[in-house]
């Protein structure tokens, strides 16, 4: 499933009384969920939840994990907005929610693959006692869309934290360099910082991984 359909599908969920509640201001709706107003809670899921949705798939790349997490941000939402400071706009404050929560789950899956990679490596493979291999296959592949994809995701990912952070949020989210200081905490100059250098890396590693290819269809 992909983004599009996902959230296409996520919306065919929501009862019919959530759409169209989107005309209360930001304190509005501060203040009506403080209150425990259904009405507010309801505007606050509908205008907000494709959007972090989005924001959690261009980080997980996984539909059904970005929903899980969007549950849980929402949940957070509503538990946390008694406390909010008011010193950044409610939108900027549930991206910094939404991307410090993808990022946890990212952290996670890497100690759970980490894990299942030790215990691989003392794994046998049928009929011999050498452990099983997990090294991607040498051979050339034709690269078509889908795999030009999944190269640049992979280097996307590969991203110190910080650049990738900015990356996403300026390229997928298309935030100016303000919000995205906002969400980070963080100077609009380290904001053009991050990105100029993730610009760098991500150039180094597709032109690196492309000319890899070449010369393999080359040899063979």
């Amino acid at each position: 499933m992909d983004l599009e359909e996902g959230i296409h599908t996520f919306e065919g969920l929501l009862p019919t009384f959530y759409k169209g509640q989107t005309s209360m201001t930001e304190q509005e709706l501060i203040d009506g969920i403080i209150a425990g107003d259904k009405l507010a809670v309801e505007s606050l899921v509908n205008r907000y939840h494709q959007r972090v949705i989005k924001t959690a798939y261009h980080f997980l790349k996984d539909m059904d994990d970005a929903e899980d997490l969007a549950q849980d941000v929402c949940l957070q939402l509503l538990e946390s907005i008694p406390r909010f400071r008011k010193d950044a706009s409610l939108s900027t404050w549930i991206y910094r929610i939404t991307v410090n929560k993808s990022l946890n789950h990212i952290r996670k899956n890497k100690k759970n693959q980490w894990v299942e990679r030790i215990e691989m490596l003392f794994q046998s493979t049928p009929g011999n006692n050498r452990p099983q291999s997990w090294e991607p296959s040498s051979e050339p592949t034709v690269l078509d869309d889908k795999e030009r994809k999944r190269i640049l995701e992979k280097a996307i990912n590969g991203l110190p934290e910080n650049q990738r952070i900015a990356f996403i949020l300026s390229k997928y989210e298309d935030l100016s360099y303000k919000q995205i200081a906002e969400i980070m905490e963080v100077s609009l100059a380290s904001v053009e910082s991050y990105l100029q250098r993730a610009k760098q890396n991500l150039q180094k590693e597709l032109i690196g991984y492309f000319q890899e290819y070449s010369s393999k269809k080359t040899v063979k």
